[in-house]
């Protein structure tokens, strides 16, 4: 097997000011301890970099608690940074935020059109020579149309019909070039069949692993950081050859994110991103 092309260097934006203040998705509440918070924020970047994986940090900023979790801020493809767009008001001042900091990092910002809704790579997780992307709960099709114009990528879309699964990184996790965790039944029937064709050998989830948040992991090289790892799914992931690292990132969970969540792939390329950069290989 071949490991990903993509998954050694991540943005990250500490949790200074992350809380629950809102709720926006079913499983936001309780009372979130800053301390502990960190910690966990700071041992998950040290297991990325332990694993081999660069770690970016993001300036996080006030009155933007959720700004921790920076997958959503936007799609890395190659050079260019597309910033998200938020469907909750709560969010939307996140994006100005990453575009300032993607510009100061050297990243092209090729922005969204007006009336497309995509929360970054929460909703647009790269899947082979694909992307897949959610729709229905926080993301709409007309993203998908504009990330194609803009990538010229396939994108494979899914109905999310469980607001549990409220974006697709709480579903899909690739593995490598063969291998990806995948809960389908998060998806409508269409999506479930398309997301599978796509998966030479998929780890299926069941409801109880999914609800882990098992599928809201990242690999670096043969490393899979995760939040939690159910029995079963340990088992398979290891005589695939990969190594299992639990992160307990519990504080985080209050708001509905666990470690996909907390992190952006800056090494991805997507359509004619991904067609140059094998060319150039």
């Amino acid at each position: 097997m071949s490991d990903l092309t993509w998954g050694q260097r991540y943005a990250m934006c500490a949790p200074t000011f992350f809380d629950v203040v809102y709720s926006i998705n079913p499983w936001m509440g309780g009372t979130v301890d800053p301390d502990v918070a960190m910690t966990q924020w700071e041992t998950l970047a040290a297991a990325i970099r332990m694993a081999g994986g660069e770690v970016d940090v993001v300036q996080p900023m006030a009155d933007l608690p959720d700004m921790v979790f920076v997958a959503n801020a936007g799609v890395v493809s190659g050079p260019a940074f597309i910033p998200g767009a938020m469907r909750y008001p709560e969010r939307a001042p996140e994006t100005a935020a990453f575009v300032q900091w993607a510009g100061a990092v050297g990243f092209t910002v090729e922005r969204l059109p007006e009336g497309a809704v995509l929360e970054g790579t929460g909703d647009a997780m790269p899947l082979g020579d694909v992307v897949v992307s959610g729709y229905g709960a926080r993301t709409n099709r007309a993203a998908h149309a504009a990330l194609t114009r803009l990538t010229d990528v396939e994108v494979v879309p899914v109905r999310l019909q469980d607001p549990r699964w409220y974006h697709v990184d709480l579903t899909l996790c690739p593995l490598d070039s063969r291998r990806a965790m995948v809960y389908p039944e998060a998806y409508d029937r269409a999506g479930a069949a398309a997301v599978i064709a796509h998966i030479a050998e998929p780890l299926v989830l069941t409801e109880a692993e999914a609800a882990t948040f098992a599928a809201n992991s990242i690999v670096v090289g043969r490393t899979v950081i995760m939040p939690a790892c159910p029995p079963r799914v340990g088992r398979l992931l290891e005589a695939w050859g990969f190594d299992v690292v639990v992160v307990d990132v519990g504080e985080f969970q209050k708001a509905g994110g666990a470690v996909r969540c907390l992190t952006l792939p800056l090494d991805t390329s997507i359509g004619r991103d991904r067609v140059a950069q094998m060319e150039v290989a």
